[in-house]
């Protein structure tokens, strides 16, 4: 009998967690700038597994593009409300040889801030039961690309943060205190680097 009750309380409890529908899983509508200067307007479905972007125009067969073919692509995402944009960029993920990625800007600028999305496993703890859950999450992995176009991921530590702002770090450290910013969210490290950026063009 308990067993059948905690199957019904972890069933109504996390059901509607586990059957959230992701961004990366939809079709939208959007539009991609080749490499060749082509645009091209439709429905688009990026893949953050393989970094492949798939379009649709709803009258052929749907087409795949590497991050090798593609400039940059715009999405407008119904889950968030809002347009988001993405660009191929070079990027060594390990040694010293770049290839092409996709990035999602977030902020551009003096530190211009990219996202690229991730799916990993994470262990919760559970406010209903004794013990811990695992389960595969989406996860936002931050970089920073300078002015010479030099992207070094952020680890996501507050003083590797803040050790980016030279003599700034005092100033923009009061502005995510005062804000009650945290530095994980995309939306809130955004407007992080987004005051940094704005202290050069007062």
């Amino acid at each position: 009998m308990r067993k059948e009750l905690f199957a019904v309380v972890f069933a109504l409890c996390f059901g509607n967690v586990f059957a959230q529908q992701y961004s990366y899983e939809m079709w939208h509508e959007g539009k991609l700038v080749l490499e060749s200067g082509d645009t091209l307007r439709g429905l688009l479905k990026y893949d953050i597994q393989q970094d492949l972007l798939q379009y649709n125009d709803q009258k052929k067969v749907t087409e795949a593009f590497t991050p090798r073919k593609v400039l940059y692509f715009e999405i407008f995402d119904q889950t968030v409300n809002r347009y988001r944009h993405f660009f191929s960029l070079p990027y060594a993920a390990s040694g010293y040889y770049k290839t092409p990625v996709f990035f999602e800007l977030m902020v551009e600028g003096k530190i211009t801030l990219l996202v690229r999305e991730a799916l990993e496993y994470r262990t919760f703890s559970s406010p209903y039961f004794y013990g811990s859950y695992t389960r595969l999450v989406l996860v936002d992995k931050f970089f920073f690309m300078d002015e010479k176009a030099n992207i070094k991921e952020f680890q996501g530590k507050k003083g590797d943060l803040l050790s980016q702002f030279g003599k700034y770090a005092n100033d923009v450290d009061r502005y995510i205190k005062i804000n009650k910013l945290k530095v994980e969210d995309r939306y809130d490290l955004a407007k992080v680097i987004s005051y940094y950026n704005s202290l050069f063009i007062r």
